[in-house]
Parts: C-alpha cells; structure tokens; sequence
C-alpha cells in the first residue's frame, strides 16, 4: 500500500533522514537510499513502512502487512514523526528576527523537528541518552532490541525485530544492558507506569503542566521531561536547556561566554525548532554529533 502525504514547504529532507540515520536502532530502522525504513506493531498488527522524498512537495509512504482500517491511524502516526503540519514559513520567520536563528536557517532552511514513534519507544530512548553520546545511547537501545523485542520475520533486510513493549521490560534488570543500575531502575519504572497508562505522559496539558508531570516521575529530571515534550508531545517551545550539545553549538557560534538560558528566550515560542537548528549546527562545526 503506497500513499502520498503532503506538507507545505519549504522541508529539509536531507537533514530529517541525517538525524534519523544517525539515531537508527538496529532490527528496527534501517536508513539506506534515500528511503527511511522501520518496523511497527499498531492496532493488533504488525508491519513495515518506508519513507522517502516525492515530486509536489509530498513524501510517499509504503505499508506492508496492514490492513487497511489501520491506514489513518499510521497516518497520523507518520505526519507527527515526520513533522508534517508544521507551517515552517511562519516559524521559520519569526525565528529569523534574532541574527543567529537567522544564519543557522539560511543555511538549512526547512528545518523540522523529528518527533517520537510511540510514548514507550521514545521514553526509553530519552532515558538511555541520559548524560551519554547518541552512539552510546543507540547502542544500548539495540541491546534492548535484540533481548527484549519480538523477532519480526519482516523480509527487509535488516528489520528483524519490534521495539519491545512496556510488559515485557516492566520486570526486567536492564543494567545488564550495560549502564548505571539507577538508570535501569529509570527504565523500569517508566516501563511499569506506562505499562499501566499508555496515556501518562499526554495527561497533563501545556508545556509547563506537562514538564511539571513528567519530572514526577522516578528519575525523570528538566532535560529528559523538556526533551519528552519536544520529541513525543510535539511542543514547539519545549527546550532542555541543561542539553550539553546545545551549550556547546551555542558557545562555538557565539563565544563562550554566551547564556543559553538568555539568548533562548528570543526564540520563543518556537524554541524547539530553535533547538533543532543548533544540534545540527554542530554537524558543520566539526563538533560532536548532537543528541
């Protein structure tokens, strides 16, 4: 099943597949030709899906294994992750009042913010990035692919596995995985409560509410809950000022001296695109690639 999503422009889509490659856990995302692939189980059923740039300002998407009642659903689904409604003209404008938002949009205009596949996946890929390198996070989540996720004979090369559920961790001692027992015991008990409500981490309602509940819970600090809002619950202005990438783009494209805390207030309400721009500004920094 092949279907065509549009969104207005402008889009950069080569900066979107970037951030996904370099975020790709393996068994279940496969980046290769200009096409991002992955497997997903959705409504009692299980597929595959890749996504790539089409003529008309359009991304074509491919099912596979799905019925087709499941269509809108998976729809919405890909228009969130692969931040389609955002009306990046206007966003993109206001940004460009500030000189620095300005230059970093010049050069990579169409900028999106990639959002979550699903609440569980991406708490556990917030929690494991804590305090380490995007390729020291992917790694463990591969781990916890490959123990804990349901082999999925899929017949793409390279997606062989689904990203486990919340029950089938809930129990589990994820330090042998290879991190810190407190960030394991994290782990576990964000698989427990989401195990319990699927809905916890949309409950609350704006930014400052949905920040205040997420940092309720066991070992979820400011940068993981900003960063959840920016990443799953798609709030533009969400921003995880403690971000060690952040500090360090900003400091390389204006002096060491400059607060984060300060200069970010000019990016409101938009800060999380904001975001976006200088984690990939380090890619042309020669700095280390950001979360």
């Amino acid at each position: 099943m092949v279907i065509w999503l549009a969104y207005r422009p402008p889009y950069h889509w080569p900066a979107l597949l970037a951030f996904l490659q370099a975020r790709a856990i393996t068994g279940i995302e496969v980046v290769a030709d200009n096409v991002y692939s992955r497997t997903f189980a959705i409504g009692g059923k299980r597929g595959t899906l890749g996504v790539s740039p089409a003529r008309g300002n359009r991304l074509q998407v491919t099912f596979s294994d799905i019925p087709p009642n499941l269509l809108p659903l998976l729809t919405l689904r890909v228009r969130r992750v692969f931040d389609l409604d955002a009306d990046l003209q206007h966003i993109e404008q206001t940004l460009s009042r500030d000189p620095l938002m300005a230059d970093l949009i010049a050069r990579h205009p169409g900028l999106r913010v990639p959002g979550g596949w699903d609440a569980f996946e991406q708490a556990m890929r917030t929690v494991l990035g804590q305090q380490i390198s995007v390729a020291g996070a992917i790694t463990l989540a591969s781990r916890m692919v490959s123990r804990h996720g349901q082999p999925f004979d899929s017949g793409h090369p390279g997606l062989t596995h689904l990203f486990p559920v919340a029950q089938a961790v809930a129990n589990e001692d994820l330090s042998t995985l290879g991190m810190p027992r407190s960030r394991a015991n994290t782990l576990t008990g964000m698989a427990q409560a989401l195990a319990i409500n699927p809905r916890l981490l949309a409950q609350a309602k704006g930014l400052e509410n949905r920040v205040a509940a997420l940092c309720s819970l066991r070992g979820i600090g400011p940068w993981s809950a900003q960063y959840l809002a920016l990443r799953y619950l798609r709030e533009a202005d969400a921003f995880p000022l403690g971000d060690v990438a952040l500090v360090k783009a900003l400091r390389l494209l204006e002096g060491p001296e400059t607060p984060l805390a300060e200069r970010a207030k000019a990016w409101s309400p938009w800060r999380a695109y904001a975001a976006q721009h200088l984690w990939t500004s380090l890619s042309w920094t020669g700095a280390t690639s950001p979360r």
